[in-house]
This record gives C-alpha cells, sequence and structure tokens, in this order.
C-alpha cells in the first residue's frame, strides 16, 4: 500500500527540496504538490522578510511593485507546477503537482481531510515576522489540523519551528 505525503510549496521546488522529499519518502510514497496562486500577499509583511534577509533592493522593488494581478498570479503559479513537476522527475519522485486557490493553507487542509495522507510539508522561505510569532503556514496548518506539519525551509536542509 502506498503512503501519500502532501507538500504545501510557496516556491517551485529544487533540487535540495526534492532531496529532503526522499528522505522522508518510502519505496511506495507518492507525493501530491500543492502550489497557490499567491494574490493576497501581507506586503508589510513581506518587505520585513526581505530587509531580514538583507535583500534591500529586492525588498523595495516588491513592495513597490504591489499585489500581483490574477493573471501574474497565474503564469507564476503554472511556472512553478511545471517547473516542480520537472524537479519530482529527475529527483525519480512519483506524484502530482497542483495549482490551488490563494489560500495554500486552507487547500492544504482541505486536501488532508478528503484524502489518506501519512504526512503534511510546507516548504517555504524564511518569514521573520510570520516564523517568530508562529504565524507561519506550518504553525497554521497544524492548529486546523490537529497533528504535526513538518516545516522546510526551501533550498535548505533546515527545519522551520512548527
Amino acid at each position: 500500500m502506498s503512503e501519500t505525503v502532501v507538500v504545501l510549496a510557496e516556491e517551485p521546488l529544487n533540487e535540495a527540496d526534492t532531496r529532503n522529499l526522499r528522505l522522508l519518502a518510502g519505496e511506495n510514497t507518492a507525493f501530491t504538490v500543492l502550489i497557490p496562486e499567491d494574490t493576497r500577499r501581507n506586503l508589510a509583511l513581506d518587505f520585513v522578510d526581505r530587509l531580514s534577509l538583507l535583500e534591500v533592493g529586492r525588498a523595495f522593488r516588491e513592495l513597490l511593485r504591489g499585489q500581483p494581478k490574477a493573471e501574474e498570479a497565474k503564469v507564476e503559479a503554472d511556472e512553478a507546477q511545471r517547473l516542480s513537476v520537472d524537479a519530482l522527475a529527475r529527483a525519480g519522485l512519483s506524484g502530482t503537482v497542483e495549482v490551488v486557490g490563494d489560500d495554500g493553507v486552507s487547500a492544504l487542509v482541505d486536501y488532508v481531510q478528503k484524502h489518506n495522507v501519512g504526512q503534511a510539508v510546507v516548504i517555504t522561505t524564511p518569514h521573520a515576522m510570520e516564523d517568530t510569532f508562529h504565524r507561519d503556514w506550518a504553525n497554521r496548518a497544524q492548529e486546523k489540523l490537529g497533528v504535526p506539519v513538518l516545516h522546510l525551509y526551501s533550498g535548505t536542509g533546515y527545519i522551520g519551528d512548527s
């Protein structure tokens, strides 16, 4: 019998992410990766996050750009889906990648409640404010699901505090 691991990813999966997922996978593990169309970003929090990572130029560019339009968010999510499918294939991992609506945490919770899922994983970049005050995706999902949710930082082997 195969186990399903559902993954909520903020960005396209990369080599380090698939390497981490491989460490979680049994022989019969299938992954379902959820990628949200992010059109409702909190620009102030994103700005602080970028500053905390010393990405000053990027912080100001993203703040001035404002909220992405629905079409832009759809294109970005579709590209993230394509790149994530490729990353899973290169890593030899089986699974699917789905683009979900704006609220990734709700999509993750809905998926877990409707399917036989062995584990939930959230992969994000560091978010200074959300991580510090436990309002990140992993903590919010864990509160709603009542089960542990593994929080990995994209492109690293670091585990978030969820």
